[in-house]
C-alpha cells in the first residue's frame, strides 16, 4: 500500500504499541492533537492516555522520565517536537541515557527512542530547522538512525523500539509527504544500522541520508541525461556507520560525494570522507567531495533555499569530481 513516511511513521509506532504493552509514548501534543505532524494522531484514541501521554514543555523532564521508565522495564518513544528543542535535553540524552548501559556492565538496558523531526524547507522559524545529529553520532553509547522513505520508516521505528540500546531517531520533516510504498506483512527488508544502495551506478558514489537522499536521486538522474550513472546510497544509519557498502560502492566507481544539511565542518561528511580515503585511497580517482548547509547559524526562512544542498550544488560538486 502507498503511505505517506508520516503515516507510515504512525503505522510503525501502532504495530509497536500493539506489540508489547510495555512500549509507551510521552512528548509535548503527542496525546490528544496527535503531534505537531500528526505522527501519533488516532494512537491516544486507540491505547489510552496512561501509554500516549502528554507531557509539559520541559524536554529534560521528557528524556529523565524516559530514563526512569527504561529502569523499569517500559520502552519509551519520546517525540523532541522540532530539531532545536532538543538541546534542553541534551545533557540528560549525552551524560545519562549514553552512559547507563556502560556504566552497569551492561546489566541495565536503555531502551529508549528519541525521535527528533529534524533539516529545513518547511519555512520554519528560529530553531525549527536544525540538523543536529553530529552531536549525537559523536556520542558514544547511543544509536543513530534516519529514516529517508515511507517503507524504512515503516520498519525502522519498529525496529528501534525493540533495541535495547538508546536510539536516537531522526526524521526528515520536508519529507513528512512523501508518499511510498510499504508492505506491512513483507518483513524489515534490512537490519537497522544497514546503508541501501537504492541507486547502482558506475561512475561516482553520492552518499545522502534523510531529507537529502531524494536530492541525490535527482542528481543522478540529471546525470543520466548527460550520459553519466551515479550510484546512490541512503545512509540510513549515522551511528555505527555501515562504511562496508559506502567502501565497496566507492571500490567501484572510484569517486565519492557525500550530501547533508547540517553544516560541513566536523559533520558526518567529514568522518565518511575520512573512512574512505583510509580504506580506498588506491581506488579513489579524485579527493572524497561534500555538499552540506553552511557553516554558520541556519539562516531565515526566505534564505534557506540558499543555504539547502540543492540539485545545481550537487551537480557542480559531481563537476567538480569527474573533472579530476
Amino acid at each position: 500500500m502507498e503511505l505517506t513516511l508520516a503515516k507510515a511513521l504512525n503505522s510503525g509506532l501502532r504495530k509497536a504499541l500493539e506489540s508489547d504493552r510495555k512500549v509507551v509514548l510521552l512528548g509535548e501534543d503527542v496525546g490528544r492533537l496527535g503531534g505537531v505532524f500528526r505522527i501519533t494522531d488516532g494512537l491516544h484514541k486507540d491505547f489510552g492516555g496512561d501509554r500516549v501521554i502528554d507531557t509539559p514543555l520541559a524536554e529534560s523532564g521528557i528524556v529523565g522520565t524516559a530514563i526512569g521508565l527504561a529502569f523499569r522495564g517500559y520502552r519509551p518513544v519520546c517525540e523532541i517536537q522540532f530539531d532545536g528543542f532538543v538541546y534542553p535535553a541534551y545533557d540528560q540524552i549525552v551524560a545519562q541515557l549514553a552512559k547507563i548501559r556502560a556504566r552497569t556492565a551492561g546489566r541495565v538496558a536503555m531502551p529508549v527512542v528519541v525521535r527528533i523531526p529534524f533539516g529545513g524547507g518547511i519555512g520554519a522559524v528560529e530553531h525549527h530547522s536544525e540538523s543536529p545529529e553530529a552531536y549525537f553520532a559523536h556520542t558514544a553509547g547511543l544509536r543513530v538512525v534516519c529514516c529517508a522513505r515511507p517503507s524504512d520508516a515503516y520498519w525502522m521505528i519498529q525496529q528501534a523500539v525493540a533495541c535495547d540500546d538508546p536510539v536516537i531517531f531522526f526524521e526528515p520533516k520536508r519529507r513528512y509527504w512523501d508518499k511510498g510504498e510499504v508492505d506491512p506483512g513483507a518483513g524489515a527488508p534490512l537490519p537497522l544500522h544497514a546503508a541501501e544502495v537504492v541507486r547502482p551506478g558506475t561512475d561516482l558514489t553520492l552518499v545522502g541520508y534523510g531529507p537529502t537522499v531524494r536530492v541525490c536521486l535527482d542528481a543522478a538522474d540529471a546525470a543520466a541525461e548527460e550520459g553519466r550513472r551515479l550510484e546512490v546510497i541512503d545512509l540510513r544509519s549515522l551511528s555505527p556507520l555501515d562504511t562496508a557498502t559506502v567502501r565497496d560502492s566507492v571500490a567501484r566507481t572510484g569517486r565519492l560525494i557525500t550530501v547533508h544539511e547540517a553544516p560541513g565542518y566536523l559533520g558526518m561528511a567529514a568522518e565518511i570522507g575520512s573512512r574512505i580515503t583510509e580504506e580506498c585511497f588506491y581506488s579513489l580517482q579524485a579527493p572524497a567531495l561534500r555538499v552540506t548547509g553552511y557553516d554558520t547559524p541556519y539562516p531565515p526562512s526566505r534564505l534557506e533555499d540558499v543555504y539547502l544542498p540543492d540539485l545545481e550544488r550537487v551537480m557542480d560538486c559531481v563537476e567538480q569530481s569527474l573533472s579530476y
